[in-house]
């Protein structure tokens, strides 16, 4: 573990995505407490060039080997940046000796492989991705304790829970609260979310998010996969976990104790706050980022979450309550789903129709090995592509 002070080398896997970006916002903001030895993205090599420029890592990897080339030659006059391409550097740059901490900001099941390969590597964790443990969660948790390493949530809810329950180690959670903005649509019947425009869906009242997420988060299979992700994290049963609709943003989720007490984490919804408290844990470092102020907010609001409108919430929940690979086959056909919506090749209500059927019809198994969940994967995404 790094000690107090000691400069912490950074891993950035997904460096030109929201959360990358934001992660290198807030090292810029903290000089002398990070170095990073490793950034990577899947095909934006222009911004992931111009990123090393400035960070000067000692690796580079771009994702898409047909970028390769263009990065390469982008940083010729920078011999001491290696370029790499491909899935199988990228899960091996993160083993080497030098690294503290992995953030890995990746999109969707890409994540997994790099980030089981850092924690086989010793490597503390700053989870950004919630497929990782969506996928994997019980084969995740268990490497984390086998390695001995730190999981880190990056995800605004996650890091909420967690700051909670700092110094309540001997005292145990009755339930937690994760807050959902209710997206774009909040209020919305089922019918009225047959019209919904990708336009639309991709316009969210609160967050500045990447466009997966996005559509995620409006269809509410985001915070779905969120309740999984939190049950593996803080070793909860599928009881334990409630969901509720907050449209300010302002109150990242709630613990509730036996005794009935609760505990929340309030803030700007700005996502460099639990960036920054994952990089830098367990210190709170300073920063100049703008304050909340009760002021500025005197309504907060709460409700019950739409299941009939929005069923990818049921849809997860249902895969969480069976367990084995069915979370799994969620996020796969999700994924297939919201890029054929992107693509404007189904409607916003038919992306849960597409993962229903996928979960209905996909093999199951009970007790799925990395390598079943691999096939899983693939299997999922087959069937969903023929759906869409």
């Amino acid at each position: 573990m790094v000690e107090k002070n000691e400069v912490k080398t950074l891993a950035l896997l997904g460096a030109t995505g929201s959360i990358g970006t934001q992660a290198l916002e807030v090292v810029r903001q903290q000089p002398g407490r990070f170095r990073v030895a490793v950034l990577s993205a899947q095909r934006q090599w222009e911004l992931l060039a111009q990123q090393a420029r400035e960070f000067r890592p000692a690796v580079v990897v771009i994702g898409d080997e047909s970028c390769y080339q263009a990065l390469k030659e982008a940083l010729a006059q920078q011999p001491e940046t290696e370029v790499l391409a491909g899935a199988t550097a990228l899960a091996e740059v993160v083993t080497r000796p030098e690294i503290d901490i992995v953030l890995t900001a990746l999109v969707g099941y890409a994540g997994l492989l790099p980030t089981v390969a850092a924690i086989r590597a010793g490597k503390d964790i700053a989870l950004a991705n919630k497929e990782t443990l969506v996928v994997a969660g019980e084969l995740i948790t268990g490497l984390v304790r086998q390695h001995n390493v730190r999981l880190l949530p990056v995800d605004s809810e996650h890091s909420a829970i967690f700051q909670c329950l700092v110094g309540e180690e001997l005292n145990p959670i009755e339930k937690i609260i994760l807050t959902a903005s209710g997206g774009p649509f909040r209020g919305r019947t089922a019918r009225e979310m047959e019209a919904v425009t990708k336009a639309q869906a991709l316009k969210h009242p609160n967050w500045d998010m990447g466009a997966k997420i996005t559509i995620d988060s409006a269809s509410l299979m985001n915070k779905g996969l969120e309740v999984i992700e939190a049950k593996w994290l803080f070793g909860l049963t599928n009881e334990q976990i409630d969901v509720v609709v907050h449209p300010q943003s302002i109150v990242h989720s709630l613990v509730q104790f036996e005794d009935g007490s609760l505990k929340a984490q309030l803030g700007l919804p700005d996502m460099k706050l639990p960036i920054q408290y994952a990089l830098g844990y367990p210190q709170r470092l300073a920063n100049t980022f703008p304050r909340f102020s009760f002021l500025d907010y005197p309504t907060l609001t709460f409700e019950a979450p739409d299941r009939v409108a929005f069923p990818n919430l049921e849809l997860a929940f249902g895969a969480m309550r069976r367990g084995g690979n069915a979370p799994c086959v969620l996020n796969a056909a999700n994924e297939v789903a919201v890029a054929a919506f992107l693509r404007e090749q189904v409607g916003f209500r038919q992306m849960s129709d597409l993962v229903a059927e996928c979960l209905a019809r996909v093999s199951y198994l009970a007790e799925p090995i990395l390598a079943d969940l691999v096939a899983t994967d693939a299997e999922t995404r087959r069937l969903a592509e023929t759906l869409v």
